[in-house]
């Protein structure tokens, strides 16, 4: 891939290294069945899932045909609500345009991602929650302050116009392009609707029939956000000079050890952002002492430690609940269940959570399906195991 890309890359009239002939890489039937087992990973037990699988040859050269002779169109999504905690509307694409979204990502992703600043922290290899977390605490044992920052609306309020110059900028191929904007097109009467109108500056009617909106849950709309955010990123680290800045999706948060200089860099933020078309939120956006602790990804963190937070801890306890009565009803595999707990342990671990830990699993009835009681024990916390005793 990376001998593919070399030989074909060129420069635009401001020096950025472009890209072309990437599409018929995009679908050689390499790459989408490489695409398709990475699109079912964890996944084999879904029904769109296995209909695909049962015949995933034909399926593969028929998307094969369509992206080829670019007739290819998206399918209907799949949406409803979470509340997590907040209510976010998540919006699944079909499998078979899954695997078309893994297929560009594998082509496209490697251009980007070496562009991309050390301290972006989602949806990248290496990165993730837990290494954001540590990043956090590192900066906030060396300063005295924090911006904290939230972008309103974010994966609603994302303008397709600007993302698209994004991601034209060293993409100079038209078909790599055109599917692109096939998947664009594709959720933005979905997430566009849940937009609320922001005039900008220079704004004229016209701004109020902006295509807008990326589906949450797409494998692009994650990647997609980076694209946008990394020109963010850029001016943060090149522009303003930040050194102690790291950013999670719409979360990013700066450090300083001067709450005037913070409140300097707020505004100057807030400005960039509204060129692309992004709004800070007024009452998210704000500077305080790290020794208060900085609620971040689940977590709130100290210099000297952090903990889960609570309505972190109140969301597991309902869905456990919840899995409680399914497992009774025989509706869920005492398996699945305890893997789904584990997980949550694993997650927890990461912050000063022992006790916690120890308290939640000392007893907490089962009761198998024959009315048998027993109790998920979690008796190596720190290890995150749970076993039933």
């Amino acid at each position: 891939m990376r001998k593919l890309l070399t030989d074909t890359t060129g420069q635009d009239g401001r020096g950025v290294k472009t890209y072309k002939n990437l599409y018929p890489q995009v679908h050689t039937f390499g790459n989408l069945f490489r695409a398709y087992r990475a699109a079912r990973r964890g996944k084999r037990d879904k029904q769109q899932v296995f209909r695909f699988e049962w015949a995933f040859e034909e399926e593969l050269l028929g998307l094969q045909d369509e992206l080829a002779t670019q007739t290819y169109r998206p399918g209907a999504y799949t949406s409803f609500y979470i509340s997590d905690p907040k209510r976010r509307l998540i919006s699944a694409a079909p499998f078979r345009d899954r695997v078309v979204h893994h297929a560009l990502c594998q082509v496209i992703e490697p251009i980007f991602e070496r562009r991309f600043v050390y301290d972006s922290y989602a949806n990248r290899v290496g990165k993730g929650t837990h290494r954001a977390l540590d990043r956090c605490q590192h900066f906030a044992r060396r300063f005295r302050y924090v911006l904290q920052c939230d972008i309103v609306q974010f994966f609603a309020s994302v303008d397709h116009a600007v993302l698209r110059r994004c991601l034209a900028r060293p993409i100079a191929d038209a078909q790599c392009m055109w599917l692109i904007d096939r998947i664009l097109e594709s959720g933005a009467h979905i997430h566009g609707c849940d937009y609320r109108m922001h005039w900008f500056p220079g704004d004229d009617l016209l701004a109020a029939t902006r295509l807008r909106g990326l589906p949450i849950g797409n494998l692009t709309s994650q990647f997609w956000a980076n694209v946008l955010l990394n020109e963010l990123d850029q001016f943060v680290k090149r522009e303003l000079k930040c050194a102690a800045y790291l950013r999670y999706v719409d979360d990013f948060l700066i450090f300083h050890d001067s709450k005037r200089q913070l409140w300097a860099l707020r505004e100057a933020i807030a400005e960039f952002l509204g060129g692309l078309r992004l709004l800070l939120h007024a009452a998210k956006t704000t500077v305080y002492p790290v020794s208060n602790g900085i609620p971040f990804l689940g977590f709130r963190v100290w210099p000297t430690h952090r903990r889960v937070k609570s309505s972190n801890v109140r969301a597991f306890v309902r869905r456990f609940r919840k899995q409680r009565d399914r497992y009774r009803c025989r509706q869920l595999s005492l398996d699945d269940w305890r893997s789904s707990v584990r997980s949550w342990i694993a997650h927890a671990s990461h912050g000063d959570t022992y006790h916690l830990r120890s308290n939640l699993f000392r007893q907490m009835p089962l009761g198998r399906p024959t009315g048998e009681a027993h109790y998920l024990q979690d008796d190596a916390p720190m290890e995150g195991e749970v076993c039933v005793a």
